[in-house]
């Protein structure tokens, strides 16, 4: 037997992104997002409304990165999504992070995330608040890196937005390899 719960915006999962730009005057600025992923083999897109300051900056300076967060900096990314840049400019600083500017695009690279996709705008639709972003480069900090040189998702611990029972959600359990194991059904 089902439960019908009527139209919601439940997908599991929901990456928790940590959009990052400058404003005007060269400050960073971060703000907390649930809705986004990819969209193209080099774009990324997120749901953001207009009156954001992050989004302001990024149609200004038409660059942003996005950090997963993760679940040893979940306090300090959940206030991101609660304090508005536009009434706490120096949010970022308060929470304790800090950021280096990334050397392909005009934005900041949060430096306690470990793992980073650096974009270029692309466009920005004002009606639906759709941006979408030019996957310039992914960086990551070597301490999420395994054996293989490549993002441990057990080392990187990102979590996701559980928009049920509003929480958070830490990935990292392995239960299959993807274009293989499907491969024993004949």
């Amino acid at each position: 037997m089902r439960k019908n719960f009527g139209p919601k915006t439940w997908l599991y999962p929901m990456p928790v992104l940590m959009i990052a730009s400058y404003d005007e005057n060269g400050v960073p600025d971060a703000m907390n997002a649930a809705w986004g992923g990819t969209s193209d083999t080099n774009q990324i897109s997120m749901c953001l409304s207009e009156e954001h300051k992050t989004v302001k900056n990024i149609l200004a300076r038409k660059a942003f990165t996005v950090s997963m967060a993760d679940a040893d900096h979940v306090v300090a990314c959940d206030y991101l999504g609660i304090v508005s840049a536009n009434k706490v400019p120096d949010k970022l600083a308060r929470c304790g992070f800090h950021v280096t500017k990334s050397e392909l695009v005009d934005a900041p690279i949060i430096n306690e995330l470990p793992m980073a996709i650096e974009c270029k705008l692309v466009s920005y639709d004002a009606s639906t608040g759709c941006m979408i972003g030019e996957v310039v480069n992914v960086s990551a900090d070597e301490r999420v890196l395994g054996e293989n040189g490549k993002i441990d998702p057990a080392k990187l611990r990102p979590i996701t937005f559980d928009p049920v029972n509003n929480a958070y959600l830490v990935l990292g359990e392995k239960v299959g390899n993807a274009f293989k194991d499907g491969l024993s059904i004949q």
